[in-house]
């Protein structure tokens, strides 16, 4: 192989390797929500102001070298000077700015972006409860009363108001295009709040290294159009298997890359009782209004 054409197979695999890295998915670079892109609009901010001290330092750090080099006859040798006064206030002027600008953007930031603290939105949030499992991740829908393991399906432009919890030990709930991530702990509950306003898949992992089973603890986030979810969620309830007491207690098993599935049904209390760390009702009862000679002999009696 010629010189030539060894350049020429170096470029085309260099040009190959960019547009493959183009492709990727950017994670907390490509949020799909007010948070997310808050979060985004920080990282970056932070990264400008902390370079204005790099740049200029790592530019100086060659300059002084290249100027104060022994074949330079310019350069004046100095071998009594001690201090100036102009030197010291830029050292230490520069880096307290850069650590005032910085410690500006991580309060008003800390303040504005509080995990806790609700969406501004006229759309409802829809709650959905979390519990980290050994090594899944399950979702409830208290409202729509369904469960979900290792999906979790979120309708695009509405506030999701979380609570989460553990089953085992300490773990952390992380959508990177979501923005935040929050720990998950046994017997008591965290709250977060995050919005997706772009339809698609999107990749959940548990970012705290948690047993044998963690490199298994990963989940698909599904953004649908809200119609969309509605009938995914009125298509969900009622059917498959109902998460009580017993599907809970084979649940909890250690079990690692589980594929997603959804529960038709939940027990009340699910999620407060595995906070509380009881035991959730053994199976979910189901309700029978009585007929209309049941309603009478029950009158006559």
């Amino acid at each position: 192989m010629t010189r030539g054409a060894g350049y020429a197979l170096r470029f085309v695999a260099c040009f190959a390797l960019i547009v493959l890295l183009a492709a990727c998915n950017r994670g907390i670079l490509d949020p799909v929500g007010p948070v997310g892109q808050a979060e985004k609009t920080i990282l970056i901010n932070s990264t400008a102001i902390m370079l204005a001290i790099i740049i200029p330092t790592m530019i100086a750090t060659v300059a002084f070298a290249w100027w104060f080099r022994r074949g330079n006859t310019k350069a004046t040798y100095r071998p009594d000077w001690e201090y100036s006064g102009a030197i010291e206030l830029v050292v230490w002027s520069i880096p307290a700015m850069t650590i005032m600008l910085l410690g500006g953007i991580a309060w008003i930031g800390s303040h504005e972006l509080e995990p806790s603290k609700p969406l501004a939105s006229t759309t409802p949030p829809l709650k959905v409860e979390v519990v980290s499992l050994d090594w899944k991740w399950l979702f409830i829908y208290p409202d729509q009363g369904i469960a979900t393991v290792n999906q979790l399906v979120v309708p695009a432009g509405t506030p999701v108001s979380y609570r989460l919890t553990s089953a085992t030990v300490w773990n952390v709930f992380f959508v990177p295009q979501f923005g935040t991530m929050i720990y998950t702990m046994p017997r008591m509950t965290t709250r977060l709040n995050l919005q997706a306003d772009r339809p698609g898949a999107y990749d959940g992992l548990s970012a705290h290294f948690s047993g044998d089973g963690f490199p298994g603890m990963g989940f698909k986030a599904q953004v649908l159009p809200p119609d969309q979810f509605a009938l995914w969620a009125q298509g969900a309830r009622g059917t498959g298997q109902a998460l009580d007491g017993r599907a809970f207690a084979e649940l909890s098993k250690p079990t690692s890359y589980v594929k997603p599935m959804t529960y038709g049904a939940v027990a009340p209390g699910l999620f407060d009782a595995i906070v509380a760390n009881r035991a959730p009702p053994p199976q979910i009862m189901p309700h029978n209004p009585p007929t209309s000679e049941q309603g009478a002999g029950q009158h006559a009696r």
